[in-house]
């Protein structure tokens, strides 16, 4: 238990060194899961190991930092943070995130190179021997294009608010020159920048693949304030972007235990039935991809609404079956 205590005191106080503005009690207590009295006694003694940490007032709400960050005994990484942050190298690279793989290698190199090497010559043995002995299952799909030149450059125009312009190689009019502004990145089996055409309103997925001959404008260029990466991704089951519908799935009884565990989408809402089958609710678009992913539950599932998903999944199946029945 006194161990417990003070990894929760020691990860608090990394909390308190990486803000730049510092935390409040309420902030504090959420970051480590305790409740307010309890967070104020492990204020008050982090302030006698730190007497460096700083308190500001903003009104009525206090601020808490500790400034200049750690020291390398406090940031010393565990053997299982390390096994990790390997792993997800590795994971970026097999899934053909090479670029993204390459920056978080560097990071991995960086961490290691900060550890003291008679402690990372102690971990290296528990290292290799998880990392040989832990794999991430490989998924089937496209492989992503990453450049690591347009990566770069897409990222400058979304840091400095600019404008860029790109031939794009789909659409209906393929070859076209296109200046939009950029809202953000996707990153999935397939990479996409999600942006505004000039002139027009309404963003949309462009695919990094058939982005060609891309050159950052100095032209200012900012999505709207209100705009929210998270609630565009959610709009859709998966990437492609439509009007959102009311999606209702029942999930029958004995599939029920594995549909409580899977999320079909962030904004999930669901109900346990009578008689034992778990009701899914939630406001997506993406029909045919959804319709793809749920051949994938057999005759375990069944779609309440709308029509017009059923339809998509009959007709999905219709044509799997004409490619593949022999008379």
């Amino acid at each position: 238990m006194r161990h417990e205590k003070a990894g929760l005191l020691l990860e608090l106080a990394r909390r308190l060194a990486a803000s730049a503005e510092g935390l409040t009690l309420d902030e504090m207590a959420a970051a480590v899961g305790v409740g307010r009295r309890t967070v104020e006694r492990m204020r008050d003694a982090l302030w006698t190991l730190f007497p460096q940490m700083e308190e500001t007032a903003e009104g009525l709400v206090k601020r808490f930092r500790i400034p200049r960050g750690l020291d390398g005994f406090f940031q010393a990484p565990t053997t299982e943070e390390l096994v990790e942050l390997a792993r997800a190298v590795e994971d970026l690279r097999g899934g053909g995130h090479g670029v993204r793989a390459q920056i978080l290698g560097g990071l991995e190199h960086k961490v290691r190179s900060a550890v003291r090497q008679d402690t990372l010559r102690r971990m290296a043995p528990d290292i290799e021997a998880l990392v040989r002995a832990e794999r991430t299952a490989a998924r089937a799909g496209p492989r992503p294009h990453e450049d690591a030149g347009q990566i770069a450059a897409l990222r400058q125009a979304l840091m400095a608010l600019k404008a860029v312009r790109f031939r794009y190689d789909g659409g209906k009019q393929p070859g076209r020159a296109r200046t939009v502004i950029p809202y953000g990145l996707l990153f999935d089996r397939m990479d996409y920048l999600v942006a505004a055409e000039q002139g027009r309103d309404a963003p949309v997925n462009w695919r990094l693949d058939r982005i060609v001959d891309l050159e950052v404008l100095e032209t200012a260029a900012a999505p709207p304030e209100d705009f929210d990466l998270d609630a565009y991704a959610a709009r859709s089951f998966g990437v492609f972007q439509e009007d959102p519908q009311d999606i209702v799935l029942r999930v029958l009884p004995q599939a029920a235990d594995e549909g409580r565990r899977w999320r079909f989408h962030p904004n999930q809402v669901l109900t346990e039935e009578p008689d034992g089958a778990l009701t899914v609710r939630f406001r997506s678009g993406g029909l045919r991809e959804l319709a793809w992913h749920l051949v994938t539950w057999r005759d375990t599932i069944e779609i309440v609404a709308p029509d017009s998903l059923r339809e998509t999944l009959v007709e999905e199946l219709q044509l799997a079956l004409k490619a593949h029945v022999r008379n």
